[in-house]
């Protein structure tokens, strides 16, 4: 074998993913990942920190990546239109920086952990979302508001996406998380009154 295998750490991904799915997170050593990919530790330190690091590697770029997409939106769309812009600019990128996502999703909601691990993921990605919101000028609630929001239409749209398989199309689940959102608040809007002003 070559001392520099352009594929180990697609190797190693795939085996990590074999392991948790036939043993569990939990049972599965770096060791037998290692010789599932016939591999040693060494290469896989190369790549990973950890066997957490199988399941996030690439995933903290994703602040960084929804937050220039957010100041790359047209600079004339209000806060939640230009968070909406950004997701669906990123589509194609997220899908690179989660391969295997349905195995991802599934071995995660396993593991307390993970789950743990992901929930910090996600609150990195609001921070900067957030951030990016009040450089367009939102205010500090305006901003914090929208990133939250923008945070569960990305969870919602990321369930659909590895919920069809056969869809590669991340942004078209962007845009169905969106359309019942709307829907679904469309009722309660209605109910929202301005109070009338006290009289003097």
């Amino acid at each position: 074998m070559p001392r520099w295998d352009p594929k180990a750490q697609e190797r190693l991904r795939a085996a990590a993913l074999e392991l948790f799915v036939e043993q569990g997170y939990e049972n599965t050593t770096v060791t037998q990942i290692t010789e599932r990919a016939g591999l040693t530790r060494r290469t896989f330190s190369r790549y990973f920190t950890d066997k957490r690091d199988v399941l996030f590697a690439g995933s903290e770029q994703l602040p960084d990546a929804v937050s220039a997409a957010v100041l790359r939106a047209d600079a004339t769309l209000p806060p939640f239109q230009a968070l909406l812009a950004a997701l669906a600019d990123i589509g194609g990128l997220f899908a690179e920086l989660v391969p295997h996502a349905a195995q991802r999703r599934a071995i995660i909601a396993s593991s307390p952990d993970l789950q743990e691990r992901e929930r910090t993921k996600l609150a990195a990605v609001a921070e900067a979302l957030a951030a990016a919101l009040r450089e367009r000028g939102a205010t500090t609630s305006e901003a914090k508001l929208v990133a939250q929001v923008g945070v569960a239409v990305f969870q919602s749209a990321f369930e659909r996406w590895t919920d069809q398989p056969e869809r590669a199309d991340f942004t078209a689940c962007v845009h169905e998380t969106v359309t019942e959102l709307a829907s679904s608040l469309a009722p309660a809007a209605a109910l929202v009154t301005t109070p009338e002003p006290e009289s003097s």
